[in-house]
């Protein structure tokens, strides 16, 4: 097994126990974020789901299991998922940086899993695109389609705090914030997510030709 597909494995491995150890954690019905007192399982099930954090961890996995294990990774819809996980892990670290770390107060297993999720799993997964690619997988196209996840998060992420009076990121909640404030933060969030994903196609394009 090369150097590539050992890093893609150890990737895959840290993001699918992160998940999994989180999802434990939610399980038993741990502090999660913002979640002082956790509501019922159902609940928590849902909203555990619904966090980009998770979700942007799990597409990490998805991608680096097919790159790790070997398997076909040349199709639009590959490239397209996998330029989605690189950015939206990106985010998931840089605004866990800079808006959701000073907020936090966690302990023990909480914290471990917090930055597991949020700083081991980014920077495996950053790192392993750079050294090892695979190169030439990004198109300009891929650009516009990786939208399509963050933007549908967002949708259903305000619609339904909108419905039950739940935010996953204290930054999205109109309620607190007000609306012209959350809208400034989700335009911001936006901004970056075409910025790094534009960055990510040309970066793979000079890298491309540099091996």
């Amino acid at each position: 097994m090369n150097r590539g597909r050992a890093w893609h494995l150890a990737t895959a491995l840290v993001a699918t126990g992160a998940v999994l150890f989180q999802l434990v954690l939610v399980w038993q019905g741990n502090a999660v974020l913002d979640d002082v007192e956790p509501p019922g399982l159902a609940e928590r099930l849902i909203r555990f789901i619904g966090y980009f954090t998770i979700l942007s961890n799990i597409l990490v996995a998805w991608v680096t299991w097919t790159l790790g294990l070997g398997r076909g990774h040349r199709g639009t819809g590959w490239r397209t998922l996998r330029l989605t996980s690189l950015v939206a892990i990106t985010v998931t670290g840089i605004v866990h940086w800079f808006l959701l770390r000073p907020l936090l107060d966690l302990e023990g297993a909480d914290y471990l899993a917090d930055k597991l999720l949020h700083v081991a799993v980014p920077l495996l997964a950053v790192i392993g695109w750079v050294a090892f690619g695979p190169r030439g997988r990004v198109q300009g196209r891929d650009v516009l389609a990786s939208l399509v996840f963050p933007i549908t998060w967002l949708a259903y992420t305000l619609v339904r705090g909108a419905v039950t009076g739940f935010y996953p990121y204290p930054f999205l909640d109109a309620d607190t914030q007000g609306h012209a404030a959350v809208s400034i933060v989700s335009l911001g969030i936006a901004v970056l997510f075409v910025a790094l994903a534009a960055l990510a196609w040309k970066g793979d394009e000079r890298l491309a030709r540099t091996r």
